[in-house]
């Protein structure tokens, strides 16, 4: 008997574009676009193998689902899961490790350049009539600068870290990252937390959250940053203090900003920070380039594949 595959939230790698054929090579596969809070127990009703980016498994949900076997999420992070409480009931969680580095650390790029060159500000002032009414060929409203000869501390150097880093390298920029135990060893130069802040022109955000995280980057932080630097947040909204970030921007403690995610996803309408001055922000999309999904669906699958053959890959609650 054929297994049976859901995936519960499709939709979230799947822009109409992703070739979902693999799956059904390896089960019985169902792939609902998006599945809400109550729907999750029927959608799992006589699943051994689960698929999901978002959706919360809780111990509640996981004891009201008996026939699951395997929950594969389709995304590096797995806070969604209740690991323990699959691991005591012998349900195997994986992930999908390395998949959206290129993808991230191109947005992070994206992001110092746009800062660096006040690119959107720019860009407005060539379509709102402001470079039609110069008196000569260009405009100088607003100050740039090159790349070279600045500083970036990069907060995290696992795989994203260590590539932005390598790009920024190519920009000859200095490199310097964030030192939790005082240790100076490693590729690049390691700070505390407040040097580095001081001493940065870019600080990029690519660590994962946990107690120690949350919140670190917050009005502390910020006081010791330059007034001419700018903030990238690359890993998870929470990190950073939103109501200090956007008095940090408001009153011109920091030169600007560029985040991927928010605290809170979507974000309301009326979240301040919506309006923040010399702030740049993408809906979380970071790690969706097409490459990107295709990489996911593919480690997704293989996951499944060498789970159903009795291996185990990528599993994080072993």
């Amino acid at each position: 008997m054929r297994e049976k595959i859901v995936f519960l939230d499709a939709a979230t790698i799947d822009y109409g574009d992703i070739d979902f054929s693999a799956f059904a090579k390896l089960g019985h596969f169902i792939a609902y676009p998006i599945t809400k809070e109550n729907e999750v127990i029927e959608r799992c009703k006589d699943a051994s193998i689960v698929i999901t980016n978002k959706v919360q498994f809780t111990k509640d949900v996981i004891a009201a689902c008996p026939d699951i076997k395997l929950i594969a999420v389709s995304a590096t992070g797995y806070n969604n899961i209740d690991v323990e409480e699959a691991k005591k009931r012998g349900i195997l969680v994986t992930n999908v490790p390395g998949y959206s580095t290129p993808t991230v650390a191109q947005l992070t790029m994206c992001f110092i350049l746009a800062l660096a060159t006040n690119l959107l500000k720019y860009n407005e002032a060539a379509h709102d009539g402001t470079w039609s009414k110069s008196p000569f060929f260009t405009i100088g409203n607003w100050p740039f600068f090159d790349l070279e000869g600045k500083t970036v501390g990069i907060m995290g150097l696992g795989a994203i870290g260590s590539e932005v880093a390598r790009l920024c390298t190519a920009f000859n920029m200095n490199v310097v990252t964030l030192s939790r135990d005082g240790s100076t060893s490693g590729p690049y130069k390691r700070l505390p937390l407040y040097e580095l802040a001081a001493k940065s022109d870019f600080v990029s955000i690519h660590m994962p959250l946990t107690d120690y995280s949350k919140y670190l980057i917050n009005k502390e932080f910020f006081s010791h940053m330059k007034k001419t630097a700018f903030l990238i947040n690359m890993a998870r909204g929470a990190i950073v203090n939103s109501t200090d970030l956007l008095h940090a921007l408001q009153e011109g403690k920091i030169a600007g900003a560029a985040i991927d995610v928010m605290e809170k996803e979507p974000p309301l309408p009326d979240d301040p920070l919506l309006k923040a001055p010399n702030l740049i922000i993408t809906p979380h999309i970071a790690w969706a380039s097409f490459e990107s999904r295709t990489r996911l669906l593919n480690e997704i699958a293989k996951n499944i594949e060498e789970f159903l053959k009795g291996n185990k890959r990528n599993i994080v609650n072993i």
